[in-house]
């Protein structure tokens, strides 16, 4: 707990002065103001992070989260349990599409091994941080005890924190685990009270009756275990997971340090729900790389009061839209930095009316 609270304490607002001056720099630009739209937004948020923008990034790292749910016995998903250990070696492998954007990006995956159910081989670039081997079933108790919860948030803060230190300028974080959009729905249902079915979507692409009992495990688990929205760990704890708590930990992790954070998907934006309702400053960190297809992405989104870089109909998870995203906040320091102002082209600009 003494490092999840340092972190916490150490998360400030951001630098609103560097923001006004990234404003008027981007409004001289040779173009009419605001027209390069989120584009603009990015570096100023980079400029609110850094004290400026920054001239390039030299190291990009997606952290990974694998982890396994006991709610899959309740047949909330289409694929097997066995299917989250095989896909982390699949990314080892260097095979997934994760692997595939996150080369296309220029970052590196770091893959984090903090709950499946199953010992993993020692695999390249993977972390074998596992605070527990999978939640408990939810729809039947609590997944995690506090305990575990924050033990988890702070795998997550320790391995941002590394690659922090190792030079890391933006991470993106991801995450694998078969069943995982259930408790991520139960996390958005708990802080948003928004009715179930309404934010359940067919994560692997489940059938109608599957789909039922994905919202029927959700809504026994939010009747047996009564989270309490006011206290963040407890709804982390009672119907989250612990790649969920692992990715709101790097999220902390990177406000703390005042470092840019991209989130993927539906299960990045629950943990980012979880970061936010610990910290409200670290939203300011956060930047939300696209629009999933499932449902209760775009509530979400709305709560944190985010704006998606894309709308790509994904919905793949493992960080696949926040390695794209990388990508656009490179485009938005060239635009920041390599573009012309009306002064040096001898271009007018807008009359004053």
């Amino acid at each position: 707990m003494q490092l999840l609270n340092q972190t916490l304490a150490a998360i400030k607002p951001l630098n609103g002065e560097a923001m006004a001056r990234a404003q008027a720099h981007l409004d001289d630009l040779t173009k009419p103001p605001g027209s390069l739209g989120t584009l603009e937004a990015i570096a100023r948020q980079l400029a609110g992070i850094k004290g400026e923008v920054p001239r390039q990034l030299n190291r990009k790292t997606h952290i990974l989260m694998a982890g396994d749910h006991g709610v899959v016995a309740e047949g909330v998903s289409a694929f097997p349990q066995e299917v989250t250990p095989q896909m982390v070696l699949n990314f080892a492998r260097g095979g997934a599409a994760i692997n595939v954007l996150a080369r296309h990006a220029r970052a590196e995956l770091v893959l984090v091994d903090i709950g499946v159910a199953v010992e993993l081989p020692d695999l390249p670039g993977l972390l074998k941080r596992k605070v527990a081997p999978g939640t408990a079933n939810l729809a039947r108790g609590p997944a995690m005890t506090r305990e575990q919860a924050i033990a988890a948030l702070e795998t997550g803060i320790e391995v941002a924190d590394e690659q922090i230190a190792a030079g890391g300028e933006l991470l993106g974080i991801g995450e694998m685990g078969i069943g995982n959009t259930t408790p991520s729905t139960a996390i958005v249902a708990a802080f948003s009270g928004l009715p179930v079915e309404k934010i359940t979507g067919r994560g692997t692409g489940v059938d109608d009756k599957r789909l039922q009992l994905k919202i029927n495990a959700i809504r026994r688990g939010l009747e047996v275990n009564r989270p309490d929205p006011t206290d963040p760990l407890d709804v982390l704890a009672k119907v989250g997971g612990l790649e969920i708590a692992g990715m709101a930990g790097v999220i902390l992790a990177g406000a703390a340090k005042r470092v840019p954070v991209i989130i993927d998907g539906f299960i990045s934006g629950a943990a980012a729900l979880v970061a936010v309702k610990l910290a409200p400053e670290a939203r300011g960190y956060i930047l939300a790389s696209h629009l999933s297809e499932e449902p209760g992405h775009a509530a979400v989104l709305e709560l944190l009061g985010l704006k998606p870089m894309l709308t790509m109909a994904m919905r793949l998870g493992e960080g696949t839209g926040a390695a794209l995203g990388m990508t656009l906040v490179e485009a938005a320091i060239k635009i920041y930095h390599e573009m012309a102002t009306f002064s040096q082209a001898g271009v007018s600009g807008a009359l004053d009316s």
